[in-house]
């Protein structure tokens, strides 16, 4: 059976920015998050990213400056010998009203349909509010993680009914490796 990790990627495996990432200069990636995709890799896990990129429907970032930033994250995690199995993007606006922005769960539901994996064998792992919220919206487990946005709404998240709350991501692919609840 299939197992799925959907990623979101900024402020979960590179630094966050208020003013966005945008330009393969600026994306720098938190200190062992890629490790923790290989680790979730060699522990058998599909591994994918789901990130909201409105810098590009705001005109901030070209969708060439995107895929170069994309081209360094999978550069990055080559040299690790690790490949992810899909990486989505919603260039929309909030006040667009897509169906793929999270925290609706298009974009979510899109790539557990293409990589023929069910909410029930899905964990999404994200730092923000959106992120856990697209999640539940798609059926899927969600853990929280405190780097980026993660700190600034755990009291939120967990009012919501998520208790796998993780310093950061090579902290949460080490509980799902143990199967033991982060605090």
């Amino acid at each position: 059976m299939a197992r799925l990790i959907i990623l979101d990627r900024d402020g979960v495996i590179n630094f966050d920015s208020s003013a966005f990432i945008k330009s393969p200069e600026e994306w720098h990636p938190i200190p062992r998050a890629l490790e923790a995709i290989a680790l979730l890799k060699t522990d058998g896990w599909l591994v994918a990213v789901c990130s909201n990129q409105s810098g590009v429907g705001r005109g901030l970032i070209t969708p060439d400056a995107l895929d170069g930033i994309h081209e360094k994250l999978r550069h990055a995690l080559s040299r690790l010998n690790v490949r992810l199995d899909g990486l989505a993007w919603c260039p929309h606006r909030p006040e667009d009203h897509c169906r793929c922005r999270k925290p609706r769960p298009g974009m979510l539901t899109d790539m557990m349909e293409s990589l023929g994996v069910g909410p029930e064998q899905t964990v999404v792992i994200g730092d923000s509010l959106r992120d856990i919220q697209a999640g539940q919206a798609a059926g899927c487990r969600c853990m929280l993680v405190r780097t980026g946005n993660g700190a600034d709404c755990e009291k939120a998240v967990r009012a919501m009914g998520v208790d796998s709350v993780c310093d950061d991501l090579w902290s949460a692919a080490m509980t799902l490796r143990e199967s033991a609840p982060c605090s």
